[in-house]
């Protein structure tokens, strides 16, 4: 079953923290199986109990997956593997369309906003027992969401959308339950689900976000939670329409304990209407457990760790418990910052989408008229089907185009790459998908397929 290794230790922690050792040194494969934990504990020498309790901290530390009678097995792709490792390093020569930040020319210069944060700090600096978050800040936050929708609930203010969601499953879920998230989907949230113990069930999207039998599935399978994406869905830019989000709730009103989590990262950089989950239009809650959050990386830059939450009373008050207990609160000159940014319209939404939108298109449009389909209703990106990742990956890097390999955000759909287009250039996407015809023996191409 291993081959030539064999698991070292006495305790619990030896055993786990032996496997973890061969794991990093190659001496263990993903996929690899475990022995049965009996098998183990005769061969160690030790009570099976032992065994049970290690094969619990791999569990929990997302390395291994249990299946009852089926055993245990290293994961495909552990929590110490990240799937930002899972890219080609970019050749000075190349382009670099594989990084999903947005365009820096387009962000607003952060010296005034700072200014105006750092006076008013000087004149009443925050101290402990501070309140944790900027009055402005939540004022604009919660405004917004009561335009598009979304329930009177509790606010908080964390340190962007990862650290959100990652504290509100650390303090509604246990290692072993079941999560539905998007495939493909985001790749740091499809980490952070097994490094939490969490195991994933994966759910289906189509250009209008997730499909409702995907997630009806899932919850009938026993998923505690759902996370989905409203718009800009990173890698494939859905955004759910009026009608998908409609039959979403529908969905869930059979299964109204469940935690449902909505990812609105697109919020400032999109056009499109805000289509809620949580709540239809009489405004009231669909789930008992609900929380709504938005980003400020794309609209206000990556570094400014920024995001803004509104939810149920119980899970906000638990996810604000956590938060007090290690970092306290989120830095109020960064929070300053975003609301004297958000208070003073210097990235005006309409010109950001604009921007985005024109070279999304361009490369569609350039896809398109070479007989390939491709994806990016919204957003920074487009996420292309190809019959092969590694291939076309190597092949257009050759021709100077890095891209992201699907396998960053897949769990069980189809090959694909990601394109970001947030930086592209005029003339520069009929050129990559002059070459993206080439490398995939495209009708008209000229070239053999990879």
């Amino acid at each position: 079953m291993l081959g030539d290794y064999r698991i070292q230790g006495r305790r619990a922690t030896e055993i786990a923290a032996d496997v973890e050792r061969a794991l990093a040194h190659g001496e263990l494969r993903p996929g690899q199986p475990l022995p049965p934990l009996r098998e183990l504990a005769i061969e160690l020498g030790v009570n099976p109990n032992t065994v049970a309790a290690a094969y619990r901290l791999l569990r929990d530390r997302g390395v291994i997956e249990t299946a009852g009678r089926k055993g245990s097995r290293i994961r495909p792709r552990p929590a110490g593997a990240p799937r930002d490792r899972l890219q080609v390093p970019v050749p000075p020569h190349a382009r670099d369309l594989a990084d999903g930040n947005p365009d820096p020319a387009l962000l607003p210069a952060l010296a005034p906003a700072l200014a105006v944060a750092a006076a008013a700090a000087d004149r009443g600096p925050v101290l402990y027992g501070h309140p944790a978050a900027d009055p402005e800040l939540l004022a604009l936050a919660l405004a917004g969401f009561r335009a598009d929708g979304v329930p009177s609930g509790s606010p908080a203010v964390t340190a962007g959308t990862l650290d959100a969601i990652d504290r509100i499953l650390a303090s509604e879920l246990r290692p072993g339950d079941l999560v539905a998230a998007e495939d493909p989907g985001w790749g740091s949230l499809l980490d952070l689900l097994p490094a939490r113990g969490l195991r994933i069930a994966p759910v289906a999207v189509d250009d209008a976000g997730p499909r409702p039998a995907a997630v009806a599935a899932a919850l009938a399978a026993g998923a505690r939670a759902l996370i989905i994406t409203n718009r800009a869905q990173n890698p494939t830019g859905a955004a759910l329409t009026a009608d998908r989000a409609a039959r979403l709730r529908a969905v869930l009103a059979e299964h109204p304990g469940t935690l449902l989590i909505e990812d609105d990262h697109g919020h400032g950089i999109v056009t499109l209407p805000f289509h809620p989950v949580c709540a239809g239009p009489d405004g009231r809650p669909v789930t008992e457990r609900w929380v709504v959050v938005r980003s400020m990386a794309k609209a206000f830059g990556p570094d400014l760790r920024l995001a803004v939450l509104t939810g149920d009373r119980d899970t906000v008050g638990r996810l604000l418990g956590r938060q007090r207990l290690d970092t306290g609160w989120v830095s109020h000159l960064l929070q300053r910052t975003a609301a004297e940014l958000w208070r003073t319209d210097a990235a005006p939404v309409a010109e950001l989408a604009g921007a985005y939108r024109v070279r999304r298109d361009a490369l569609l449009d350039a896809l398109a008229a070479r007989g390939i389909a491709a994806h990016g209703v919204s957003g920074l990106n487009v996420w292309v089907p190809v019959p092969e990742e590694t291939g076309t990956v190597v092949a257009l890097l050759q021709r100077g185009w890095a891209v992201a390999p699907g396998a960053r955000f897949r769990q069980e759909s189809p090959p694909g790459i990601r394109v970001t287009v947030a930086t592209m250039a005029p003339g520069e996407a009929d050129r990559l998908a002059a070459d993206l015809a080439a490398v995939l023996g495209a009708p008209g191409s000229g070239s053999r397929p990879v």
